[in-house]
């Protein structure tokens, strides 16, 4: 995940929605006495009757379950709390939208991991990080309530509540990037709001929170959209609500792929221990040093393979605990975190019939509110409305999925992916086409040369012969053809040489205009959707919106998938890759909503190593491939006709 630098990278800090409850939330749940201050509540929604001006700020550090850094005392979680000053005066009671995360105290200067390998598979410089500190790839907010959540809905009746993670800024334990005491670190907020867990003040007096309804909700991007998921898969009382924006459902997805090491979109070399030691910002620099040494020994660079380790990060396991309504957001370009960890945790909703919700847009890492603001407002309020004050506001009967089209208008649908969506496999041809039928069985051969050209590179001039790479086209498409769901490659293939890798990339070819991963802030357009604080840094109420960076050419990869062939048995354990020996190698690309149009061509190229996602051998590997017993099988959704 992207280590924060200390300022906010998303330019909105936090991020907001929710979607549907597990069981129907009883009727407006709180019911004030005489003299007790009450929300107002009028067309079905909250209203901004309190001031976020006068707000009280509250400092509390919780006990929490564990002692993650060995010195004999429960580790503690600090939250700072924003409420309602009529929680103090008037006896209002309200709920809390809180939001963990590691980076509210910064980050430090930390390398990652050496990438190029050599025939041994050791990092060919001698050492094993590079030189040069990196980024890491998830990131949240380094400002504290640089965002929106206190401006907009503490006005209307809601705390507001920032966690940080153990092992960073005033919380004590060890951060473990996703292992289950950061899980039961953010938990211990809910605990404590529910009267479940022993909280102090900054002077070490017990403290509780009489005025919490107990009830809650957690948000966040990246990160801080991760821990939400973790929680929530413990099944604790209290949290009705979360919204995971760009969050990871297994870590194994994160930083490993079908048996290989595979890294974050632009973070090359990060590992779970490289993000570890980027967060530890507690005061203490010293208690933490054998966990994150037991994190570098624990995630085997080597192998790549599931391991309990990798269990033990695995929300989705528990998915069936899950009882918070859930609102999935997700960028479709998203190459940091990928698809696929939106795309399961999606399923697994589903197969535990959890309330859900959907949203798929066109950037990718990024706070989808300045692309959409009214309605990401008008959504999230109804939705934490709904589920935390009982208010039934016809948010459960709208349409569950909303999705950016390349056009950047947006389509609702009952489902993801789409109703009426079928497999269509395509053959990987010797005359260089994808069709329905093989044709004739021949082999073709490629050398590894992805150690220093990378993907981009290869994927051009699909006609043009290319000894580092196989290329496979569809004629012209005379219709759009809308990819919805999970691409899956099943390759005849045999390697020689010393990179295990096999990549697939599915690439609409044509020239276009199309979405990148990037968004532009647009200072022509300022939308003010909250109470600003005079006075107050960053408290404006106000934003700006944000457009999408666009990109014209000739190509686009859409998708990719990789495999480690000597995972092709099982990704717990690896099975010798004899040189020349014909394999049959089956593996997933990410999930992607995209339309390849008419008059565009569908293309599947296949190479070795990925420059930018694997690790790096030595070039030179050979990989033979049996064209037409070797396939592509794609989810095609009915399109609309332009």
């Amino acid at each position: 995940m992207v280590r924060s630098t200390g300022k906010r990278r998303f330019g909105l800090a936090l991020v907001c929605a929710l979607v549907a409850a597990v069981a129907a939330p009883s009727a407006y749940a709180v019911q004030p006495s005489a003299g007790q201050a009450e929300l107002k509540i009028k067309d079905r929604e909250t209203q901004p009757v309190f001031s976020r001006a006068d707000a009280v700020l509250q400092k509390v550090d919780v006990q929490t379950e564990v002692d993650s850094d060995g010195d004999g005392k429960r580790d503690t979680v600090r939250m700072r709390i924003l409420r309602p000053k009529e929680t103090e005066t008037a006896g209002l009671k309200v709920a809390t939208i809180v939001e963990a995360s590691p980076y509210w105290a910064g980050g430090n200067d930390v390398p990652n991991h050496v990438v190029d390998l050599d025939e041994d598979g050791l990092p060919e410089s001698g050492g094993k990080f590079q030189q040069a500190p990196d980024k890491a790839g998830l990131t949240g907010p380094g400002v504290a309530y640089g965002g929106y959540y206190d401006n907009y809905f503490l006005p209307r009746g809601y705390a507001v509540a920032e966690v940080d993670s153990l092992g960073t800024g005033d919380s004590t334990g060890c951060p473990t990037s996703g292992g289950r005491n950061e899980t039961l670190g953010a938990k211990a907020a809910i605990d404590w709001l529910n009267g479940r867990a022993k909280g102090w003040d900054t002077e070490g007096d017990p403290i509780r929170a009489d005025w919490s309804t107990g009830d809650s909700a957690m948000m966040g991007i990246s990160y801080n959209g991760t821990l939400p998921t973790a929680v929530a898969s413990t099944g604790v009382e209290g949290l009705k609500a979360i919204v995971p924006i760009s969050g990871i459902s297994s870590w194994y997805d994160y930083y490993r792929a079908n048996g290989g090491v595979v890294a974050p979109g632009t973070y090359q070399g990060e590992d779970t221990d490289v993000l570890a030691r980027y967060v530890y910002s507690r005061a203490d620099r010293e208690i933490c040093k054998p966990v994150l040494d037991s994190l570098e020994r624990d995630q085997d660079r080597a192998t790549g393979d599931w391991s309990p380790y990798w269990q033990e990060r695995d929300y989705l396991k528990d998915a069936g605990r899950i009882k918070a309504a859930t609102f999935v957001v997700h960028g479709l370009n998203d190459w940091n975190v990928k698809t696929k960890n939106a795309g399961q945790l999606w399923e697994a909703l589903k197969k535990n019939h959890v309330p859900r919700k959907l949203w798929l847009h066109q950037a990718g890492h990024a706070n989808p509110m300045p692309l959409r603001m009214e309605e990401w407002l008008s959504q999230v309020h109804h939705w934490f409305d709904h589920y935390l004050y009982g208010i039934d506001n016809g948010v459960t009967k709208e349409p569950r999925v909303d999705v950016e089209q390349a056009d950047f208008s947006w389509k609702q649908q009952s489902d993801w992916p789409a109703a009426g969506t079928r497999s269509t496999t395509l053959r990987m041809r010797a005359d260089g086409t994808l069709g329905s039928k093989a044709g004739p069985k021949r082999v073709q051969s490629l050398t590894d040369a992805g150690r220093t050209v990378a993907a981009e590179k290869l994927v051009t001039s699909p006609d043009d012969a290319n000894p580092n790479r196989l290329a496979y086209t569809t004629g012209t498409l005379d219709k759009d053809v809308r990819l919805n769901g999970v691409p899956e490659v099943d390759v005849r293939a045999s390697l020689a040489g010393t990179s295990p890798y096999v990549t697939a990339l599915l690439v609409d070819y044509g020239r276009d205009t199309r979405a990148t991963s990037g968004t532009v802030t647009d200072t022509s357009q300022q939308v003010c959707y909250g109470e600003g604080v005079p006075g107050l840094a960053g408290e404006t109420g106000c934003a700006y919106r944000s457009k999408h960076r666009t990109e014209t050419a000739d190509y686009k990869i859409v998708t990719r998938g990789w495999l480690d062939a000597r995972n092709r048995v099982s990704y717990a354990r690896q099975s010798k890759v004899v040189e020349g020996r014909e394999y049959r190698l089956k593996w997933d690309m990410q999930p992607e909503d995209y339309v390849f149009k008419a008059g565009h061509r569908l293309g599947v190229v296949l190479i070795s190593t990925d420059y930018d996602y694997t690790l790096r051998y030595p070039a030179g590997t050979r990989m033979t491939v049996r064209a037409g017993d070797s396939a592509v099988t794609l989810p095609v959704a009915p399109t609309a006709k332009r």
